[in-house]
């Protein structure tokens, strides 16, 4: 690879002032990110530690004295943390089922596994109530529903717990899968060779060498449990069983003259919550830590010889009671004009479907937002991954980069209504010289996808990175390569798989998502999660089941021509294939 001649020193000293980017362009890609990502959450911070007399911790204090909001925290604590040990047992288990066993099917497993954590959480949330209960339209056919009147099963604490381990366990499932492929083939060998049984080795072995990985599922579930909205909302609500965050949107939606400093109180308080879990998140990593010796290789495939009929069997039924039965009773009820009518040839109607896909001017303004705006966002990021994450290696970024990418780590890890409640601080007002407001438009949507999935789209590049050998920046150096062409015509095409992943796990959870949207949209900016939710939450069920199970069919159909398309481009490129 030639860039044209030059002698080595002029070569070196060329590549010191572009890059390295000398100390500028590391220093601007980081102060971007701060600034941010930063921002709104200081806003938020000063919100919510001020008071008409000034800073002051008064309201965090009162807020923390009130039953009320400690009531909605210790329920979202005792929900998160039994729905992140659910998630932990079911994701891990399919990853050590799938990952280290000869179980058949596998592809189309993990496939099926992964499907729930591509749907926004108020559709789980929706299908799993139009499959139980007594005006369920899939019982009622079959003629096994409850009597009218009795009790939904699922508005519940536990309702709440089961489907935020459903939506979280493909977290897990992803984070140890990554694991096993980075353990080293030999120690499993030599255990084999000594004798050791699969449990034994389970045991003693690999679990032990995964427990940084357990650790980050379990909190990353937890994490993700706790800023969750839609489920805890459509089953809590009804339950009048509050969580913290259906707290903060029922408190907007109260409007009123010190609505915005309450809310930034409570959303405060979540914040903290979550950054205690992060921080022992990575107590935990460390502590849990193991150093392994030898090159990363696909593990063993331990034969399960007679029990693997009934391994199959029992991971389809697992798939099927947790994927197939939602969507047929969501698909069930969307046939029909009211909800808890029985479906038969007389009841079928595609008349929902109409409704929404023909006549409803918002849902199809719904899709062409959301598909902008996270394809938007997508893109962008995977730009902006592959230039940052050249400076998050070998120190070449210095503290700045750090620090930008540990705060990216936070923006993920606070929950979604905290973001936006810190953008709506900021943007509410109009802005100062321009006098334009933001608040409601796609620009402050689309913003809060950059700031809250920085890290989805960095991860894996920052992976990529560190899998390159760091000869290749000196040679480009040495032949006289500028920031520009080595990020161009080297390190741009090596990490272009691991910039693809990110980018469509960006756009898979952000072009259906609700919680951040939730509270920054207006008329004109409608997102598909929140048109979805408002058909629910005004009583239109049978509308927000068709307009669900179209967001689905399209769910379906992106991650089918992903994996097709995935045969045929550099590994790694899409997430949920080896």
């Amino acid at each position: 690879m030639a860039f044209g001649v030059t002698s080595p020193a002029r070569g070196v000293a060329r590549g010191t002032m572009n890059g390295g980017g000398g100390r500028i362009w590391p220093a601007a890609l980081a102060l971007a990110a701060l600034v941010v990502i930063g921002l709104p959450f200081a806003r938020l911070l000063l919100a919510g530690i001020s008071g008409p007399e000034g800073l002051t911790l008064i309201p965090l204090a009162e807020a923390l004295g009130d039953e009320t909001v400690l009531r909605g925290l210790r329920r979202s604590l005792e929900t998160s943390l039994a729905a992140a040990a659910l998630a932990l047992v079911f994701g891990a288990g399919c990853a050590l089922l799938l990952g280290l066993t000869d179980i058949r099917f596998k592809a189309g497993f993990v496939f099926l596994v992964m499907v729930p954590m591509m749907i926004p959480p108020h559709v789980t949330a929706i299908a799993w109530i139009q499959s139980l209960g007594p005006s369920s339209v899939l019982l009622r056919t079959l003629g096994i529903a409850p009597p009218l009147g009795s009790t939904h099963p699922l508005y519940s604490p536990g309702g709440i717990v089961l489907l935020l381990a459903i939506q979280h366990a493909p977290l897990v499932m992803l984070l140890v899968r990554a694991g096993l492929r980075a353990l080293p083939r030999e120690a499993i060998e030599a255990a084999r060779l000594s004798g050791a049984r699969p449990f034994a080795i389970l045991r003693r072995i690999l679990l032990p060498m995964l427990a940084p990985h357990l650790a980050a599922g379990f909190m990353l579930a937890f994490v993700s449990g706790l800023g969750n909205f839609g489920i805890p909302a459509l089953l809590g609500i009804p339950a009048g069983y509050h969580t913290l965050p259906v707290l903060i949107y029922q408190k907007l939606s109260s409007f009123g003259p010190s609505v915005l400093r309450d809310v930034a109180v409570l959303a405060t308080v979540m914040a903290l919550a979550a950054l205690v879990a992060s921080l022992l998140q990575r107590g935990l990593e460390r502590r849990a830590r193991a150093e392994s010796i030898g090159p990363p290789s696909r593990p063993l495939a331990f034969a399960l010889g007679p029990m693997r009929p009934a391994a199959e069997t029992g991971l389809a039924l697992a798939v099927l009671a947790t994927l197939v039965l939602p969507l047929v009773s969501l698909i069930s009820t969307a046939l029909v004009s009211t909800y808890g009518v029985t479906l038969n040839l007389q009841t079928l109607t595609l008349a929902n479907f109409r409704e929404v896909l023909l006549e409803q001017e918002v849902t199809l303004r719904a899709f062409a937002n959301s598909f902008l705006i996270a394809g938007g966002a997508a893109a962008t990021l995977a730009v902006f991954a592959v230039a940052l994450g050249y400076f998050t290696q070998g120190g070449r970024g210095g503290r700045l980069v750090a620090a930008a990418t540990a705060l990216g780590d936070m923006a993920y890890a606070l929950p979604g209504l905290v973001l936006s409640i810190a953008l709506i601080l900021i943007f509410a007002k109009p802005l100062p010289w321009l006098g334009v407001s933001l608040y409601g438009s796609l620009a402050v949507i689309f913003l809060a996808y950059l700031i809250r999935f920085m890290t989805v789209g960095l991860k894996p590049v920052m992976a990529a990175y560190a899998q390159l050998d760091p000869s290749l920046d000196d040679a480009a150096r040495v032949a006289g390569a500028g920031l520009g062409a080595r990020l161009r015509r080297i390190f741009g095409p090596a990490t272009a798989p691991a910039a693809a992943s990110g980018a469509i796990l960006v756009f898979m959870t952000a072009y259906n998502e609700v919680t951040v949207s939730a509270l920054l949209w207006s008329r004109g900016s409608e997102t598909i999660g929140t048109v979805i939710f408002n058909f629910e939450d005004g009583g239109y069920t049978a509308l927000a089941s068709a307009m669900a199970t179209v967001t689905l069919a399209v769910t379906a159909l992106l991650m089918a021509a992903l994996t097709r398309l995935g045969r045929r481009l550099p590994r790694g490129t899409i997430p949920w294939l080896d």
